[in-house]
């Protein structure tokens, strides 16, 4: 088959066309770094014409409060202008990257997100990223239909080796720098980059029109996240616990920003990463399993290939203070 892929040269896209060809399908690269616009329809249009299929993976990744704008026009004008491009190309299927982060998110350590659960709104809502990330995968559900099929593939935190612009394994490079001082109250589940475009790839065979496929490898609290990552990295964990609530530890790292910012540096975890890690990100797969017939490695076999590939190209600089566990 011929496939496009939007956002080729990004995390996923790069893995997900390798994966592609390694099935022996042809496919359309498509990134913004080789001259693309995911905005320019007629572009797109062009570069979808004979394809069976798009894979789209464009996007911006940001917590940055101020990159909001950027963030809604680049994702949720984006998602709309290549999927309108792609119906018009004849395209039959669309599999949208999507993220857990738009309906998998709580307060909870007891609320495992599934994928007809309401959007928790009222925390995504605090996030552009994930609010962008929400009104992107609406606009595209709703764009499913008999002449353009649509499904949502929600990985979790994705990791793996060949991150080189450090958009989705930046806390694994801080953790290993030494760089996180303190031990948020949270939880998180993670994905193999590997696994995740193995669950895209699967779902425009399988998947059904109009729905979205939760895929996380494992939920665990970031203690015990970190706790992982000392004893596959040799570096020692945090062990300073932030305050339990989600508000005063973001207004903890809001003044330690500020203090950094007079003094002329960037400090190496930002109030919104923060916030963020207050909360909980479980979800069940079991939907992607049932009807992809998808599967997760084993995520200790991820972290030790996300160390290992981290240390390999040169990104990680340990500080004095970091200890070895």
């Amino acid at each position: 088959m011929k496939y496009l892929v939007t956002g080729a040269t990004g995390f996923l896209g790069t893995h997900l066309t390798t994966a592609l060809e390694a099935y022996g399908h042809d496919v359309v690269r498509f990134a913004r770094s080789t001259g693309g616009d995911v905005l320019d329809g007629a572009s797109v249009r062009a570069a979808a014409a004979g394809c069976a299929g798009a894979f789209h993976c464009a996007g911006v990744v940001s917590r940055k409060p101020a990159d909001a704008e950027e963030l809604y026009r680049v994702h949720v004008g984006g998602t709309k202008s290549v999927l309108d491009a792609c119906e018009a190309a004849g395209v039959a299927r669309v599999v949208l990257a999507s993220t857990s982060g738009t309906v998998a998110v709580s307060e909870s350590a007891e609320t495992l997100g599934r994928e007809d659960d309401e959007a928790p709104i009222g925390l995504v809502g605090r996030w552009p990223y994930y609010r962008a990330k929400l009104f992107a995968e609406r606009a595209a559900l709703a764009r499913s239909s008999a002449r353009l099929e649509v499904v949502s593939v929600n990985p979790s935190l994705v990791l793996g080796p060949g991150d080189v612009n450090g958009s989705s394994t930046e806390d694994v490079r801080l953790f290993l720098e030494g760089a996180i001082a303190a031990v948020p109250a949270g939880g998180l589940s993670f994905v193999d980059v590997r696994d995740a475009v193995e669950a895209m790839r699967l779902a425009m065979e399988r998947g059904r029109p109009g729905e979205r496929y939760l895929v996380g490898a494992i939920n665990l609290t970031v203690r015990d996240f970190f706790a992982k990552l000392a004893r596959i990295s040799g570096v020692r964990a945090p062990w300073l616990p932030l305050p339990r609530s989600r508000e005063l530890a973001r207004t903890g790292a809001a003044w330690v920003d500020r203090l950094a910012t007079r003094a002329g540096f960037r400090a190496p975890v930002d109030p919104v990463s923060v916030e963020m890690a207050q909360c909980f990100w479980y979800l069940d797969s079991t939907k992607a399993e049932t009807e992809l017939g998808w599967t997760a490695r084993d995520p200790n076999a991820t972290l030790h290939d996300t160390v290992e590939d981290l240390r390999r190209r040169g990104v990680v600089w340990p500080r004095a203070s970091a200890g070895v566990a």
